[in-house]
């Protein structure tokens, strides 16, 4: 079995269930990365992310953000631009607050404990930049095994090292086979 597929499994009548069953579908599982990184403005930071969150959903990856501006905006932005869909993990407990370019807000209400639920629900995560809030999203993703790739980001072990966006995007597609 594939391990990025989703197998959908239906059982035929009987006693003997593992050896009746008829594989119904299969479905190519969308992998999940995340962009993280702070409310910075410096152009070259936010063009960075721009172009990472449009090579993740021209990848066929799936963006997920805290759903807020400056990196989190601009990914958006670049994965909104070339198709992708892009789901924004948010800190309020209400969906108002999510940049125009989210497709799916998810309100928490967790304030910054939305960063674990934002490395959990990653397959990996890119790092750009970045302050404290990115410090703990990196801690979280490798504390859970996922793949961290950094963009002139924290220097931490762990962390996998990328020059610009279509470097840590290679990266995190290849981390992902």
């Amino acid at each position: 079995m594939c391990a990025n597929c989703l197998h959908i499994v239906k059982y035929k009548q009987g006693n003997n269930r593992s050896a009746r069953r008829n594989r119904v579908s299969v479905v190519k599982k969308r992998p999940v990365i995340a962009v993280i990184g702070g409310k910075k403005k410096a152009k070259a930071v936010l063009k960075e992310a721009e172009e990472t969150g449009r090579l993740i959903a021209e990848g066929g990856a799936t963006l997920v953000t805290g759903g807020l501006n400056g990196v989190m905006e601009a990914a958006s932005k670049g994965a909104h631009f070339a198709g992708g869909l892009t789901v924004g993990i948010l800190p309020q407990d209400h969906k108002q607050n999510a940049n125009k370019y989210i497709d799916v807000p998810i309100a928490t209400g967790l304030g910054i404990g939305r960063n674990f639920i934002i490395a959990l629900a990653a397959d990996a995560l890119i790092a750009i930049g970045g302050g404290y809030g990115t410090l703990s999203e990196i801690a979280f993703g490798l504390q859970l095994g996922k793949p961290v790739i950094g963009i002139r980001s924290w220097d931490i072990k762990g962390v996998i090292p990328a020059y610009d966006a279509e470097d840590a995007v290679a990266k995190a597609f290849e981390a992902l086979k």
